[in-house]
């Protein structure tokens, strides 16, 4: 890998340190999850696609940079060691967007991206079903053709959609066609959530607050213009937004290692004995995962990003995500037993530890993921269907 930046690298970095030091607010927003919240951070999102921080590696006509992935990783580590406000469009730009400029039409990129970039159009993650979570090919939520009005009809129900409480588009699959086999027959729509025939139900989460929701769908027509990719091959589309939800895109370094630097900070003011071997190997571990993403991305940087580099790394993605979700539970427990009681004061700690526990969970949990890594990284034998524990 090649940790040396070049001039214009660290000229980059400078210009991003010094707007983000100018700019980040004071005091933290409310939660993304409330209304204010959420509208507070719209705004903050408008601000960055401003002067172009929101999305620096799109192109200039969608408010981007043009950066390279080596400036994109630079400005994702500026972003979380100022202690900028959490993305509320993360679900748009960081898993939808990759998927539009890889399978989109013109059309396509045109309505969608800019305002993705901004935050006025936010974005829903409308996944899993009821008896279809990690085994998401089992979904039941079906598309109908409607060829009278040149589109499809979508019926069903979907749950745990991330931002859809306050979003106003959503991305899902549906099964398209119920004759084919299971991981076929599947088409990835885009939907606004305020159609008509959608009903969206938010789900407190214990804090209280509606990060989440499930949304049913009674007859709602969604035009061929708002699929993403040829229809049917849903599946291969979806697998591509896994990818970057696994990967590099929705969990860069910058993250843990901004929290790492902060439990280091944690320990200087309560020293304590019992938990220093936890607190070294907090950040050891994030600084492991920022080297190895600069790896990855060093590759990136001299490839196409096509053919067996781009095959090699979605399956890493599956290493990245039990990787980076146990890193996040283990950096959060650790902040909380050196806070001991006060640990219940201290909201950032808290907060932050309570949203890490789903982390083994959503993009597939580790179970899972460790699956793929023994049969497809490491070529073990697949595991016999209905093995016993």
């Amino acid at each position: 890998m090649d940790l040396e930046l070049s001039e214009s690298e660290l000229a980059f970095q400078a210009e991003a340190r010094a707007w983000l030091a100018a700019n980040v607010p004071a005091e933290p927003l409310p939660s993304l999850d409330t209304a204010e919240g959420f509208v507070l951070h719209q705004e903050w999102e408008a601000k960055l696609a401003a002067d172009r921080w929101s999305v620096v590696s799109w192109p200039k006509d969608y408010h981007g940079r043009e950066a390279s992935l080596i400036e994109w990783i630079i400005f994702e580590e500026e972003y979380y060691r100022a202690g900028a406000p959490l993305r509320v469009s993360q679900n748009g730009i960081f898993l939808l967007a990759p998927i539009i400029f890889e399978h989109g039409t013109q059309d396509q990129q045109d309505r969608f991206l800019p305002t993705m970039a901004t935050a006025e159009r936010v974005w829903a993650q409308c996944w899993s079903e009821p008896e279809a979570g990690s085994d998401l090919a089992s979904l039941k939520s079906t598309a109908r053709r409607d060829d009278d009005r040149g589109g499809w009809v979508l019926n069903g129900q979907k749950i745990w959609c991330s931002r859809a409480a306050l979003a106003h588009w959503g991305f899902g699959l549906f099964r398209s066609d119920p004759q084919a086999q299971k991981h076929a027959g599947l088409t990835y729509f885009l939907f606004p959530l305020d159609a008509e025939g959608v009903t969206v139900r938010p789900i407190a989460q214990l804090d209280g607050e509606e990060g989440f929701a499930e949304v049913f769908f009674d007859d709602v027509f969604v035009p061929d213009a708002d699929v993403l990719g040829a229809p049917g091959d849903g599946w291969r589309v979806a697998m591509s937004t896994a990818g970057n939800e696994r990967g590099l895109s929705l969990r860069s370094p910058g993250r843990f290692t901004a929290a790492a630097d902060r439990l280091l900070a944690l320990y200087d003011e309560r020293p304590d004995a019992r938990v220093a071997d936890r607190v070294v190997d907090a950040w050891i571990k994030a600084e492991a995962y920022r080297l190895y993403t600069w790896g990855t991305v060093t590759k990136l940087a001299k490839s196409d990003r096509g053919g067996d580099i781009g095959n090699d790394l979605n399956l890493r993605g599956s290493v990245n995500k039990v990787w980076w979700s146990e890193l996040d539970v283990a950096l959060h427990e650790t902040a909380l037993d050196l806070l001991g009681p006060d640990a219940e004061l201290e909201s950032r700690w808290l907060d932050g530890y309570t949203f890490s526990l789903s982390g083994p969970i959503y993009a597939g949990t580790n179970e899972i993921q460790r699956n793929i890594v023994a049969e497809r990284i490491l070529g073990l034998p697949r595991e016999a269907k209905g093995a016993q524990q």
